[in-house]
């Protein structure tokens, strides 16, 4: 999770989509402008759509984030807005102060199918 100076929360790495990009396109942009970590698109699968009330956002505003698994390690490196990297399991982010809804639902999505404890 990528802990976000501007949010006070940690949260899953991402952002919006411009244009011109696809939804992969766009996460390969901004892990590269928030983790310093260079992804090609064909490292990448898909794994989940999300649908959640944006963190930090007032007027219900919802946020929808496809997810993608990545299956090699990697360093990642805080950049941009991004103050501080950290993993957590589902119990572990659920004694963060704030908690970002998606981050909660992705991590029990992650716990169900085995990949997290």
């Amino acid at each position: 999770m990528a802990y976000s100076k501007n949010k006070k929360c940690f949260y899953l790495p991402g952002g919006k989509i411009d244009k011109s990009e696809t939804a992969i396109q766009a996460l390969c942009r901004e892990i590269e402008e928030e983790l310093n970590l260079s992804l090609h698109e064909n490292e990448l699968s898909y794994y989940t759509h999300i649908t959640a009330p944006a963190y930090g956002e007032n007027n219900g505003v919802i946020m929808e984030q496809d997810c993608f698994l990545l299956n090699k390690p990697v360093e990642p490196i805080a950049s941009a807005e991004i103050g501080e990297l950290k993993y957590f399991n589902l119990e572990e982010y659920l004694q963060e102060a704030n908690t970002a809804p998606g981050a909660v639902m992705v991590l029990k999505k992650l716990k169900e199918d085995g990949f997290i404890d």
